[in-house]
């Protein structure tokens, strides 16, 4: 996470009660890495399963507790405290707090100190799948993500998985990696809302991201490596510029970034179905790791070690998934964008594929260094007329300035 620059950044940390509490420790301690000043409220409940002490030492400053406590409320403290950060995240988010910022209720320090801030928030929730999935909260969340402008509300996860009470499905908080880069990307991005420009609003978007995994048995795989973190990055950033975003992912194990419709995939010629049902759109950036080929004979059963050796696999070619967005005719996207990883020769392999696959621009990605699964990229953006080369960046950072040239592209002629 050294990639994510928070220097000088102010987080106000809300820890909820809830055993994913422990994960804010981990959280704290890549914000501090990262750069940030972190202070911390605790609540009653997040006490049960960390101890303040643990918090303070981490975060270097006193632990908040109580509305009501003398050291804290002097100087009316969750006022000070609300207008401190520079963004407010709650992790882990119960029902109960969301709730409470939904409905301005305010009746002990945490509620208080986010009714009373003038920063944007962002929520961890984490809850039982029947909680999670309850029309109530539900509505609540809702409610939260209607907020804009100064109180302009984010959420980060739930991911999906086994839970503590051992039930399986969405409600498990997201992990503390995965609220670093919505924290980044939150306090890079603009305010949305009224008076605010959302320069994609109106536009449509399809994102392709991860790798597709192509089968030889029940237990067996082709695949490429990719984590989906720059797909993920960049289907966030043209959400947040007011874009109605599809993100079409291959196997991966990150959270659907906010505002965005997530459609999940395995094969390549799931991705390719899911792709063209997308389209027409505005924007295409494909992203995705696709693997080449495919086997031509998926055995029914796993394949066994025999005395003659490892098995011949027949393979066949997968379907170019770019080209044939290039030639969708009328529903091909007004710009569309795709990637090419290469260990070499990145400007010239990366016009090739610009002028061979027909699209508009390629995003030349460097990979011939530590990429898969790192936070950092460094990249190459090829036009018809132009190539610019970006320096190492995070892959927040690259997905935002990217989704600004897209921005750009769209804006009305002066």
């Amino acid at each position: 996470m050294s990639d994510l620059a928070l220097g000088g950044r102010k987080v106000l940390l809300i820890v909820g009660g809830g055993i994913a509490a422990y994960k804010a420790l981990e959280l704290v301690r890549l914000l501090k890495k990262a750069g940030a000043d972190v202070r911390s409220i605790l609540t009653e409940g997040g006490a049960a399963f960390v101890t303040p002490l643990s918090l303070a030492a981490l975060t270097g400053h006193p632990v908040r507790q109580g509305l009501f406590l003398p050291d804290d409320e002097t100087t009316m403290g969750h006022i000070e405290l609300s207008r401190w950060a520079d963004l407010v995240v709650v992790a882990p988010a119960t029902a109960g707090l969301i709730a409470k910022a939904a409905n301005g209720m305010a009746d002990d320090l945490a509620s208080t100190t986010l009714l009373a801030t003038d920063k944007r928030v962002l929520l961890a929730p984490a809850m039982n799948v029947r909680m999670w999935t309850h029309p109530a909260v539900q509505a609540n969340v809702d409610r939260l993500k209607g907020f804009s402008g100064l109180h302009q509300v984010a959420l980060v996860g739930p991911d999906e998985g086994e839970m503590a009470c051992g039930e399986f499905g969405p409600g498990r908080m997201a992990e503390p990696a995965a609220i670093l880069t919505a924290i980044a990307r939150m306090l890079s991005a603009p305010l949305s809302g009224a008076g605010v420009s959302r320069p994609l609003a109106g536009r449509r978007a399809v994102v392709t991201a991860g790798p597709t995994f192509e089968p030889i048995d029940p237990v067996r795989g082709l695949t490429n490596r990719s984590s989906g973190k720059q797909g993920y990055a960049i289907a966030a950033a043209l959400a947040e510029r007011g874009a109605e975003v599809t993100l079409v992912s291959g196997p991966t194990g990150l959270p659907t970034p906010a505002g965005v419709t997530r459609v999940d995939v395995e094969t390549a010629l799931q991705m390719q179905a899911a792709t063209q049902a997308v389209l027409p759109t505005d924007i295409a950036v494909l992203s995705a790791a696709v693997a080449d080929w495919r086997v031509d004979t998926i055995a029914g059963g796993k394949i066994k070690k025999a005395p003659g050796g490892p098995p011949a696999l027949a393979l066949i070619e997968n379907p170019d998934i770019l080209a044939g967005v290039a030639k969708a005719g009328p529903r091909r996207p007004a710009l569309l964008i795709g990637f090419a990883a290469e260990t070499i020769d990145l400007e010239a392999n990366a016009r090739a594929k610009l002028s061979r696959k027909g699209c508009d621009w390629i995003v030349g990605n460097d990979v011939s260094g530590d990429v898969f699964g790192a936070d950092g990229n460094t990249v190459l953006l090829v036009t018809k007329d132009a190539a610019e080369p970006w320096p190492r960046l995070s892959k927040t950072e690259v997905a935002q300035r990217l989704a600004d040239r897209i921005a750009d592209h769209f804006a009305p002629e002066p």
